[in-house]
């Protein structure tokens, strides 16, 4: 991205065309935590990044003020934005940002005007919240989460206010409920829609990967995986991915911040590495073996355990792996042994699981 701006951050959207890595940078933003900074619906005009920028500098002055960013890059990301022409007079509005660990829904979205007669509606993916790790877990056994509802509401909510067309995107999670809100929501709506960008997204229910509504949109959809995707891989898609290269390794290809970029595109690779087909594999035989019931089962009580050792956050186990794993095998142990022998069974066939494409991909 850095290197993006470098050469190309001189020219703005009405000059350079709107192009793959403009959409990654905008879905990267949707991560920037942007409360009392980028006004809501009610003030649709919105503020430019250069002026959001100032404002968060103002306010980093102030004595007990904190920035949290799940991605290290995001402040120097923000402020290189600040200073590009491309970017720095795009106006930012409609930000909600709003986590319901009863609904177990994580959401957070805001709109980027790009000055092409075009907004970009850029949807959040997980953060390192337990709720937004839940909510992707149980994708598995649900057909339509909290967050994918919420993210309907919120196009067709924001989309009377937008003057133009629409691009939809996100990454991770926000790359899936761009392409579910894209073909769920209002025809009206729906043919503003010019393109629907989804990042290393999970997928979704075989049962809506065949839908009408997703068939109504799949030529709008642009899909994006690094080599080495997890995440991307993940459940049904219904529509093709394009491979890209990235200069980290493994799961940490994922970070958008390491996908390889050319002056106005993302650099390709002729397909995903035998690791990512593994897991994919892996992950689809063992999901396959167990019925809706079972993995919620699975997933609600890994979900018990975690919150009774008081795991708030993805950070919890960055700060003090050692402590927190001693907490949740001590959680782990109260439980009762039906659900103990459940949760054994589970995760031996997901061992079991490996082992064989193990034998399958190493030949």
């Amino acid at each position: 991205m850095f290197d993006y701006l470098k050469w190309r951050g001189d020219l703005d959207f009405n000059t350079a065309p709107f192009n793959p890595v403009d959409n990654i940078i905008l879905s990267q933003i949707a991560y920037l935590t942007l409360d009392d900074i980028v006004p809501q619906l009610k003030d649709k005009d919105g503020i430019s990044i250069e002026l959001a920028v100032r404002i968060f500098n103002e306010k980093s002055r102030e004595p007990g003020f904190t920035f949290t960013s799940q991605f290290k890059e995001d402040p120097d990301l923000i402020r290189a934005l600040s200073v590009s022409r491309r970017f720095r007079n795009c106006q930012l509005f409609g930000y909600e940002n709003n986590i319901n660990k009863d609904l177990e829904q994580q959401f957070s979205a805001l709109c980027i005007y790009t000055g092409d007669n075009h907004c970009f509606i850029a949807f959040r993916g997980t953060d390192v919240s337990l709720v937004g790790w839940k909510e992707d877990f149980n994708m598995s056994f649900l057909d339509v989460i909290p967050s994918q509802l919420e993210a309907v509401k919120y196009l067709e909510k924001m989309a009377p206010f937008i003057a133009g067309n629409l691009r939809v995107g996100g990454h991770s999670k926000g790359g899936n409920l761009a392409v579910y809100a894209a073909s769920q929501c209002d025809k009206k709506i729906q043919h503003r829609i010019k393109a629907v960008y989804s990042n290393d997204a999970p997928g979704f229910s075989e049962k809506f990967s065949a839908s009408h509504g997703l068939m109504t949109i799949k030529h709008l959809i642009y899909s994006y995986v690094p080599q080495a995707s997890v995440i991307g891989m993940l459940m049904e898609h219904g529509f093709d991915s394009r491979v890209v290269k990235s200069s980290e390794n493994g799961i940490m290809q994922h970070n958008l911040y390491s996908w390889e970029v050319t002056r106005n595109d993302l650099i390709g690779a002729e397909k995903t590495t035998t690791g990512s087909r593994f897991v994919n594999n892996t992950l689809r035989e063992w999901l396959g073996a167990q019925d809706n019931d079972q993995r919620e089962m699975f997933i609600e009580t890994l979900y018990h355990v975690l919150n009774d050792a008081e795991v708030k956050s993805i950070n919890d186990f960055e700060k003090n792996w050692i402590a927190s794993a001693g907490k949740v095998l001590k959680s782990f142990s109260h439980i009762d042994e039906d659900t103990k022998k459940m949760i054994t069974k589970s995760l031996f066939g997901l061992l079991n699981s490996a082992k064989n494409n193990l034998e399958i991909f190493s030949h």
